[in-house]
């Protein structure tokens, strides 16, 4: 049998190598880290949040505050992707210091973003206003990061057919980005819409709980609720706390995600029409609605006249050179002072990592590379399974409405609230801590990998798939040929922001304090830990840079490459 045509792009150049813009970046995010530490010198060295009642009458209260919380995060979340991955995408040079700041960001651990944001705001906010702008803020620091690289990914694997036409059409800046970019990432953003969801939920107990020292800081929640009980051992709270927020998760699903799901399935790059569709009950009552056929029209006639407004801020786009000029004076005096608030930042934060001690370092050291054992261990369990379920569910539809729901409630159960109980089980076995660390990562981690496949998997167009079925390729061929490069880009997207969610649960994977009793093993998440535990500032700071220098470099060496060769050889043309 012949081979079959090639339907990806032919290899190009893969850049190779470290930037001058991670070190800038790293340097600069040093400093910020600094900073916010070091303000906690200027907070009240005792505070006491609100007590959380554990009474089962409270938690439709607390399951509201919680879900506004998520809902203020991801509108914020959404907001800075779609900024954000579209400067990263569209120029070479920002692209040279955005992704290197993402990556930085994204392997940031909460617990030290905790500090920096908290304490800083609660120098200069009452504590209440404080608490809940805070636990905005770190709900994003674990929703954001993988909507960017979905939309960046999308946005540098539209076909160039598609470009060349948008093109000729000579769209301005708005109308590209409401007919072409948006509707070829909506799959893409949908599914990782609801792994940040799920990724809020698993990060919303450190966030309405946290502790610095003698400084608690709580919030009425779901979160609160399940980690006040964890912390009482109190086995049938926690049951109560779960089932609750499995209920919420069911209720958005329903009402909000499968709605979604069916209405993408419109924007699916293919020349016949698939076999099946998803499906949505709350969709089909939405389609069946007159009131919402009556607001379709208003929709239309609005857009039409936003996109005439929008015309005077971006006028339609002329093919021209571009010639360099010079920057201003003004851009040099800023440079230069951003460099001297740089250097006094790198100064004031060396004198704080000396007085960590050597031996401090070598745990370091050793913490990092165990840590580093146990990521590479949970991503490649993660990775046996997700790829075959995640290919059937993204070309099966009629799985994907039984199996998706269930993926997404046990994605978003906090498995910080079921860690204490699996603690308890198998910390007596050899090596029990260990396994249990592996199997928290896992639990965190293996839900970036599993979204990002079934949303690759369900963009595969449905003529190639038939093209596949004509040739009568193996199961082995169809997998090479098609199946493995149209994930790809898919497949890179969820193994970086898996990575960064094992560094990031490691935090709470190698050291836990249930019922009383602490429990820890070698690894730079138990560092950072127990420095926040104890406001041992200089070890946290050291700590922190450590992770972030080691995530940076694997991302650099490692997912960047990958992204390359994503861009240059896998996006369907």
């Amino acid at each position: 049998m012949n081979q079959p045509a090639q339907i990806f792009t032919v290899p190009q150049p893969v850049e190779r190598g470290l930037q001058w813009g991670d070190l800038v970046v790293l340097l600069a995010v040093m400093v910020l880290i600094y900073a916010g530490i070091s303000v906690a010198v200027h907070t009240p060295l005792a505070l006491r949040g609100p007590d959380i009642s554990l009474a089962p009458e409270v938690l439709p209260h607390y399951a509201l505050l919680s879900v506004g919380r998520m809902a203020a995060a991801y509108l914020l979340s959404l907001f800075v992707a779609l900024l954000y991955g579209r400067a990263a995408a569209q120029t070479r040079q920002a692209e040279q210091v955005l992704l290197p700041l993402l990556d930085v960001l994204q392997s940031v651990p909460i617990l030290s973003f905790l500090p920096v944001v908290l304490l800083s705001f609660s120098a200069v906010l009452p504590q209440r206003v404080a608490a809940e702008l805070a636990a905005i803020v770190l709900i994003f620091t674990s929703q954001a990061w993988n909507l960017i690289f979905a939309w960046y990914q999308s946005l540098k694997t539209i076909p160039s057919e598609l470009r060349e036409a948008a093109s000729i059409f000579r769209f301005n800046g708005w109308l590209r980005f409401r007919t072409l970019d948006l509707p070829f990432a909506a799959i893409s953003l949908i599914w990782n819409s609801m792994m940040s969801w799920a990724g809020g939920w698993f990060f919303l107990m450190a966030a309405e709980i946290f502790i610095v020292g003698e400084r608690d800081f709580r919030l009425p929640g779901l979160g609160a609720y399940l980690q006040e009980a964890a912390n009482r051992g109190d086995i049938a709270a926690i049951a109560w706390g779960i089932g609750t927020l499995v209920s919420v998760i069911v209720i958005l699903d329903q009402l909000v995600w499968r709605p979604l799901l069916a209405w993408s399935s419109r924007f699916k790059l293919e020349m016949v029409a698939g076999a099946e569709a998803p499906s949505s009950w709350f969709y089909s009552a939405l389609g069946h609605s007159r009131l919402i056929r009556a607001s379709q029209h208003v929709v239309r006639r609005g857009l039409t006249h936003l996109d005439v407004a929008l015309l005077k801020w971006f006028p339609l786009s002329e093919t021209q050179t571009q010639t360099t000029k010079r920057p201003p004076w003004r851009a040099y005096t800023i440079a230069l002072l951003g460099g001297a608030v740089l250097l006094y930042g790198l100064y004031r934060a060396g004198s704080m990592l000396l007085l960590v001690s050597a031996a401090q370092w070598r745990d370091v050291a050793v913490g990092v590379g165990a840590t580093l054992l146990r990521v590479v261990a949970a991503l490649v369990i993660a990775l046996s399974w997700t790829l075959p379920l995640g290919v059937a569910i993204g070309t099966r539809p009629h799985l994907a409405a039984r199996v998706q729901p269930l993926a997404q409630i046990a994605a978003s159960i906090p498995a910080t609230a079921l860690f204490p109980v699996v603690v308890l089980v198998i910390a007596g076995l050899p090596a029990g801590m260990n396994l249990a660390a592996v199997l928290l990562m896992l639990m965190g981690t293996q839900w970036y990998l599993l979204f990002n496949v079934i949303a690759g998997a369900s963009a595969i167009p449905q003529d190639l798939q038939y093209t596949a079925g004509l040739l009568q390729l193996r199961r082995w061929q169809r997998w090479r040929i098609l199946i493995l490069p149209a994930l790809f880009p898919y497949l890179i997207t969820g193994a970086v922001t898996a990575s960064g969610g094992a560094w990031n649960a490691s935090i709470v994977a190698e050291y836990s304090d249930f019922a009383g009793y602490p429990r820890s093993i070698t690894g730079v998440g138990s560092l950072i830990a127990q420095a926040t535990a104890s406001g041992t500032y200089p070890l946290l700071l050291a700590a922190t840079l450590a992770m972030i220098g080691s995530v940076v470099t694997i991302n650099r060496l490692v997912w960047r490459r990958l992204y390359r060769v994503a861009e240059a050889r896998y996006r369907l043309e």
